[in-house]
């Protein structure tokens, strides 16, 4: 059962090159399959430069979906990525 959750940008940059290399790199850990959507946008999580092609924005909200076997794990992860560092 796919697991997700929203969360909206704070970073006045939104999602640029540093964040978007450690939200692949971290998404890259888990066996689980991630996907970032914003609009009717999506991008799979492992991967750079669909990630900076999306051009998410301060303001704008993004759903982040994992399913997979540890997608508990890759959902609380994320979560917490995204709070310290978006």
């Amino acid at each position: 059962m796919m697991q997700e959750f929203e969360y909206t940008i704070k970073d006045p940059i939104g999602i640029h090159a540093r964040p978007a290399g450690g939200l692949a790199r971290l998404c890259k850990g888990f066996k689980s399959a991630v996907v970032f959507k914003k609009g009717d946008k999506a991008a799979s999580g492992n991967k750079l430069i669909a990630l900076m092609a999306m051009a998410v924005k301060q303001g704008d909200t993004v759903r982040v979906a994992a399913e997979g076997p540890d997608e508990g794990e890759a959902i609380t992860e994320l979560e917490k990525y995204f709070k310290e560092n978006l």
